[in-house]
């Protein structure tokens, strides 16, 4: 299976395009971009946290189960006890992420203002 060759190369020449284009990004536009990729890495970073707690507390009280309550014992198979654990991780991480990611675009939004008005305020005193 794997990306076809077609499709990796348009990929590829893409990447490379955007690198050669006669368009500069802004400081601004830079630090924007770097705030996204950081705010993106932290929120992979709590949703992969929370996935794996959310793991282990979903495992272990649905293997206990199986083994101890027999309506789960006679009921929940293989595949039912996997799609359990693994939904409540899947959710774990994309809300965790979800909220990780919000929070660092207000932080990151509250401190552009504030660095905007310190700005402000240092040309108007000129």
């Amino acid at each position: 299976m794997g990306i076809p060759t077609a499709m990796k190369d348009a990929w590829i020449d893409s990447q490379i395009r955007r690198r050669n284009s006669l368009l500069v990004a802004s400081p601004l536009e830079d630090k924007k971009i770097r705030d996204a990729r950081h705010c993106t890495q932290e929120g992979v970073r709590a949703g992969a946290r929370a996935a794996a707690i959310a793991c282990v507390a979903s495992a272990v009280p649905t293997l206990v189960a199986v083994r101890v309550v027999p309506w789960a014992k006679a009921n929940l198979n293989y595949t039912a006890q996997a799609l359990i654990i693994s939904a409540a991780s899947i959710a774990a991480y994309f809300i965790t992420a979800d909220k990780t990611i919000l929070e660092c675009a207000r932080r990151n939004a509250e401190n552009d203002i504030k660095q905007m008005e310190t700005q402000a305020a240092a040309t108007h005193s000129n």
